[in-house]
């Protein structure tokens, strides 16, 4: 993969583009790619990210990226040009929904947006009116905003009140309206409230994990979560899971 542009989004994030001499192959929204960090002496794994974005007409991959460790400092200084290895697409991916009349919540915190983006391109196209409920501390966390508001209405909460709504993204008061099913990912304990409520409520939920990966295929267990029917690999076996299947104490 060649990066076609690296675009910052304030202090810590950033966004990624990739294309290819030939056509992409097919992603689905929910999975995500492996990235091989090289000329970084210190980074021996892979680094798992959700599949942000695909435009098909440029030919061209989006992956949204936090800097939170060596590997992902290294690839916020890729410059356009640069060739990066990386496997995908990976996992399985969110469910689409059986009648495009579905009353649609996607559920996003900090850069656990990022397969929101995708999800809800495609539920455009197949003619639903998804909507967004995006959360970050503060308006300086919030980010594509604009990408967002192509595909469907966006409701913003931020923990101190500097944007939309202040509090929690299960406090905002679009979830009194009736609500079919939830799509969510971001922090854990985010998406358990999530999932809390979507129990509560009796809504279906989506949620896609965010353990620590290494091989990206089942292999070496590291990203075991426990489920109702047992352990299960999120990498290979998710990470998009039902909530109800999860084993959260919710």
């Amino acid at each position: 993969m060649v990066v076609s542009a690296n675009i910052p989004l304030g202090s810590n994030h950033f966004l990624l583009k990739f294309t290819h001499k030939e056509q992409l192959p097919e992603m689905l929204p929910g999975q995500f790619v492996q990235v091989r960090v090289d000329n970084a002496p210190g980074v021996f794994l892979r680094r798992p990210i959700s599949v942000n974005f695909v435009d098909q007409q440029k030919n061209e991959l989006w992956l949204l990226v936090q800097k939170v460790g060596e590997g992902t400092r290294k690839m916020s200084e890729y410059k356009t040009g640069d060739v990066v290895n990386m496997l995908l697409p990976l996992g399985n991916s969110f469910t689409m929904p059986q009648s495009a009349q579905s009353r649609l919540l996607l559920v996003g915190g900090g850069v656990g947006i990022a397969p929101l983006l995708y999800m809800g391109s495609l539920l455009k196209q197949q003619g639903c009116n998804p909507m967004f409920l995006l959360g970050a501390r503060s308006a300086d966390g919030l980010m594509q905003i604009d990408d967002f508001k192509q595909f469907g209405e966006v409701f913003i909460t931020t923990e101190d009140g500097s944007a939309g709504e202040k509090g929690f993204v299960t406090q905002h008061s679009k979830l009194q309206e009736h609500i079919d099913k939830i799509y969510t990912c971001g922090p854990t304990p985010m998406m358990q409230a999530v999932a809390r409520f979507a129990q509560n409520n009796d809504i279906e939920c989506e949620a896609s994990l965010e353990n620590k990966m290494a091989c990206g295929f089942g292999a070496c267990l590291c990203c075991v979560t426990q489920t109702q029917s047992g352990h299960k690999c999120v990498c290979s076996e998710g990470p998009v899971f039902n909530t109800k299947e999860l084993s959260w104490q919710i």
